[in-house]
Formats: C-alpha cells, sequence, structure tokens
C-alpha cells in the first residue's frame, strides 16, 4: 500500500514540475505587435501584410498561412544595384530578444491569389510557423485591414 502511494505522489510532483514549466515555455514564444494589412481594390490579386515580431529566445519565422489567398509567402525587398527587388525567402531569422519589423519596402507577408477583397476595418486571420529551439510551432493572429491610401508608414507605400 505504501509502495503505491509513493509511486502516486512521484507521479503527481512529475506533473507539478512539468507544470512549472509551462510558463517557461510559454515565454519561448514570439510575440507579434501591429500586425496589419494593406486594403485591395477590387479583382487586386496581392497585397502586403505587416507587423513586429519580438523573440525570446533565438526563432525563425518559416511560413504563413490563410484563408484569405490560396499562398502567403514571406518575403524581403533589398537593392540590386539601382534596382529594387522582391524575393520570397525561405525563412526570416528573429534574433533573441530584438523586434524585427515586417514592412512597406523591407520584410514583409505577401498574400498571393487574394479570395476577395480586403476593406479598412476587415481582419485577416493570419497563422504563423516558427523554429525555436528545434521545436516547430504555429501562432495565429489576425491582422487589421488598413486603407489602401493610409499615409507612409501605414500602408502608403506601393508594393
Amino acid at each position: 500500500m505504501q509502495a503505491r502511494s509513493f509511486a502516486a505522489a512521484r507521479r503527481a510532483a512529475w506533473f507539478l514540475a512539468l507544470a512549472a514549466l509551462a510558463p517557461a515555455a510559454a515565454l519561448a514564444q514570439v510575440d507579434i505587435h501591429d500586425a496589419w494589412a494593406r486594403g485591395t481594390v477590387p479583382a487586386q490579386t496581392a497585397t502586403g501584410v505587416f507587423m513586429t515580431l519580438h523573440a525570446h529566445e533565438p526563432a525563425r519565422l518559416l511560413g504563413v498561412s490563410t484563408p484569405a489567398a490560396a499562398r502567403a509567402e514571406v518575403h524581403e525587398m533589398k537593392m540590386d544595384g539601382s534596382v529594387m527587388r522582391m524575393r520570397a525567402i525561405d525563412a526570416l531569422p528573429l534574433p533573441r530578444m530584438q523586434d524585427v519589423e515586417l514592412k512597406p519596402g523591407g520584410y514583409h507577408v505577401m498574400l498571393l491569389e487574394l479570395k476577395g477583397q480586403l476593406k479598412a476595418g476587415d481582419s485577416v486571420p493570419l497563422t504563423l510557423r516558427f523554429e525555436q529551439g528545434g521545436k516547430v510551432f504555429e501562432q495565429r493572429v489576425n491582422a487589421e485591414v488598413r486603407a489602401l491610401t493610409a499615409p507612409a508608414g501605414h500602408g502608403g507605400h506601393k508594393h
């Protein structure tokens, strides 16, 4: 009888220890701030999504998906001589404790083959896939759709 009680107490202690670690694991996730998408006009097939990512430990953004588009890709824009070029990237490094801005003219998410017009005030659900410490996980966020004619810094940059 004592052996069973000891085993049960040991199992309970083990589960309590794991539960105590759960908040630490949650802190190792990636914070997502100010997610927004540029509004579109009828029949437009692509748009950009922007946000700030903050990893508590080194991580990588591996990809994005959304029901609002057939495809979503992480892109970078950079100068190639005197020409600004945009290209899809496999992963975006997120250094420990640094903000990484996805913004017009830089890294961003490109929604391709949109399934409908995105109007100011709408919300676009996104699932971001990350790798951190050898583990892959997903986080969901809703991106606010901002007016196509928003001033610079709020979607005014043409893609």
